[in-house]
């Protein structure tokens, strides 16, 4: 897991899946694009998802945040892809709504 400070880019709308985890058998998830904070505009990004409770919060464009982030690779059908998902992630702007 890396942590980093970002900007908020974009965020997705909140979709619900599927999980046996989950209580009520949904779990709450939502695609949000972070840049690295202290870039030029080709500074690194990073296109995440978030899952459960944290899918739920509202970060607003511009927003600085600190975020942990796990890289993960899963393969399907021969192919391989690459995931970002948000464990946990704090607005330092006080502004995300739960």
């Amino acid at each position: 897991m890396k942590t980093k400070i970002c900007r908020v880019v974009s965020q997705g709308d909140v979709s619900y899946i599927a999980s046996q985890k989950a209580e009520g058998g949904q779990l709450a998830k939502c695609v949000i694009r972070l840049k690295e904070f202290g870039g030029s505009k080709f500074g690194n990004e990073y296109v995440c998802t978030m899952f459960g409770n944290l899918a739920q919060c509202k970060f607003h464009e511009g927003d600085l945040v600190v975020a942990s982030l796990r890289f993960q690779v899963h393969e399907v059908n021969g192919a391989v892809y690459q995931e970002v998902v948000v464990n946990d992630m704090v607005s330092l702007n006080n502004k995300y709504v739960e």
